[in-house]
């Protein structure tokens, strides 16, 4: 069941990121046309929003495997690489 899950949450992944790149195509678009600059921030932080769940969902996925791996094997340097990975993301 778990590998159903994360071919899923694969498919579900690259189709929100086709749709942001669609966003993003579009917003190229309304600068080429010199559209009005709040329409345009609003779509910015639409493909923002967009792109901080893809980043959410990944991390959710990574910490799920990490905290598996690092409860099996009682392994510390797995929670430590977690913490990191948490660092960059946020920042």
């Amino acid at each position: 069941m778990e590998l159903q899950n994360q071919a899923e949450l694969k498919n579900d992944i690259l189709l929100r990121l086709k749709r942001i790149e669609g966003q993003v195509k579009g917003l190229q678009r309304m600068l080429e046309e010199d559209k009005c600059c709040s329409d345009i921030l609003v779509q910015v932080a639409a493909v923002r929003a967009a792109i901080n769940k893809v980043g959410i969902m990944i991390f959710e996925q990574h910490s799920k495997m990490c905290l598996k791996d690092a409860l099996k094997t009682e392994n510390m340097q797995a929670l430590d690489d977690l913490i990191e990975v948490l660092n960059r993301f946020i920042k």
